[in-house]
């Protein structure tokens, strides 16, 4: 009897200790959430059978992990110097020309089919997966799910990108709860959300499929594809050196991601690129904090399309430079 009473009380103590662990009581799935019905009702009209949407949506497991990364994105926690530090390195450089010289002729395909610099398509992939080494653990039911339904700031925006997972799932006949991605459902070579798949996403070899999961084909054309449809403008520089004629310039620093002014009026307010540009061409100033360090950078139309696929001034600067590190490499 001692023995069953010491077993019966290990057992809870395991069993306290796992839901301490785990966050328990455990979610048993999304399918009765008060926002699930609205999702339901969503995918209904667009032909989906509510059983099977309900089915999935008991699928689909709440990872407080998934919260915890969404909360502290590396754009937000790092400075440029320990941003650029991840990013600009000789493994990920050697890579970019390992990948180049298996894949030259689809990435030169894919610029004169889009209009878009091999450069740019490596840099892309470089900094998002280590070109698919490194494309995410998480399910993608799972974070978008989580996010979704926990994620009250963002909740309507993931619950959007998870009704497009159930199109995107209909329309490739994959198994939804097979595909893995990045915290934020972000997926393949090149990190597609779902939404993103949907609008730009090709089968730039023709199979009939549209794999950017494990088809580097697929993946160069769609990367090159979601750059075009962002109007990138073939041979224009992404970025420019600022001079500075006047400090009081300093107010219209990092004010929008988006060109508002012309270099000629930038030039009026006291900064002159040192490149010999068009003056017509629009540009955004831009600050790029290393500790005490600042470097300074007016971004182009280009580097614009560039923050399309992520709205951030330090993710366009090391891919930008990632790229021209490429460059030198395979022009």
């Amino acid at each position: 009897m001692a023995k069953l009473v010491k077993l019966f009380t290990l057992v809870q103590a395991a069993i306290l200790t796992s839901a301490a662990t785990l966050g328990l009581p455990a979610q048993a799935g999304y399918e009765d959430h008060p926002d699930a019905g609205k999702l339901i009702a969503e995918l209904e009209a667009d032909g989906f059978d509510p059983t099977y949407v309900r089915s999935i949506l008991a699928k689909a497991e709440r990872k407080q992990s998934i919260l915890d990364a969404i909360s502290r994105p590396a754009e937000k926690r790092l400075d440029w110097g320990e941003y650029r530090a991840i990013f600009i390195e000789p493994k990920r450089i050697a890579q970019g020309v390992e990948f180049w010289q298996e894949h030259r002729e689809t990435l030169e395909r894919a610029e004169q089919t889009y209009g878009v610099p091999p450069e740019i398509i490596l840099a892309i992939m470089g900094v998002e997966t280590r070109f698919g080494r490194i494309t995410g653990n998480f399910r993608v039911l799972d974070a978008l799910a989580t996010l979704g339904f926990d994620f009250p700031r963002r909740a309507e925006f993931f619950r959007g990108q998870l009704a497009d997972y159930f199109r995107l799932v209909r329309t490739e006949g994959v198994d939804p709860e097979s595909l893995k991605g990045s915290y934020a459902g972000a997926m393949g070579y090149g990190q597609f959300i779902p939404s993103s798949f949907l609008a730009y996403a090709v089968d730039f070899d023709g199979d009939g499929q549209r794999d950017i999961w494990g088809n580097p084909t697929d993946a160069i054309g769609s990367i090159a594809n979601y750059f075009a449809e962002h109007k990138w403008r073939k041979g224009e520089p992404v970025i420019a050196t600022p001079v500075f004629n006047d400090a009081s310039v300093e107010a219209l620093v990092n004010q929008d991601l988006k060109p508002e002014l012309t270099l000629l009026e930038w030039s009026e307010r006291g900064v002159t690129p040192r490149e010999a540009l068009n003056g017509e061409m629009k540009a955004t100033l831009m600050r790029l904090s290393s500790g005490e360090k600042n470097e300074y950078v007016l971004g182009l139309h280009n580097f614009y399309v560039i923050t399309r696929y992520n709205h951030s001034r330090l993710y366009a600067s090391a891919v930008y430079e990632l790229s021209q590190l490429y460059a030198e490499q395979i022009r």
